[in-house]
């Protein structure tokens, strides 16, 4: 396993959308085990695959209960709503208060190519949205209601 450059702001990669998996090799899962390594070092809760500099439909994402890797998801049902603080490993020291759904169902395929479902309720419904947003080009400033000053983000820490 590899730790590997997370692209910042400013990087076109993050403004493309990504293409779908279709090999499901040694090589996709060497890029997960990499995505995994990197998100964990980096202090964070997910990671797509563009913010590596790779244009495919794969992220990794721990909210604290393990590892969920997810090749080419995309979000079937959402419901309900929440605001909540939102940050980016691309967009270091900025975060922002954001709309998101409460809940998600997301269908994705494993490193094998099974496909399978997850439901995700309040900060995994969140960075699934966050995670899928970026293989579409989507970064979370768009969603953004307001940014956060640096003393704001003390105060609800």
């Amino acid at each position: 396993m590899a730790i590997r450059n997370i692209v910042k702001d400013g990087d076109e990669i993050l403004t493309k959308v990504c293409r779908p998996v279709e090999k499901f090799d040694e090589k996709l899962g060497v890029l997960l085990d990499d995505m995994i390594e990197t998100m964990k070092s980096a202090d964070g809760v997910g990671l797509a695959a563009p913010q590596v500099g790779i244009r495919r439909r794969v992220v990794v994402i721990d909210v604290g209960s393990g590892p969920i890797e997810m090749v080419n998801p995309e979000i079937v049902e959402q419901s309900g709503e929440q605001e909540c603080v939102e940050g980016c490993l691309s967009f270091p020291g900025q975060y922002g208060i954001t709309k998101r759904p409460m809940r998600v169902l997301v269908r994705a395929q494993n490193r094998e190519g099974k496909t399978f479902e997850l439901e995700g309720e309040e900060l995994l419904a969140t960075a699934c949205c966050h995670e899928i947003d970026h293989l579409n080009g989507v970064v979370f400033k768009s969603h953004v209601l307001r940014m956060l000053s640096p003393e704001e983000l003390q105060k609800l820490q």
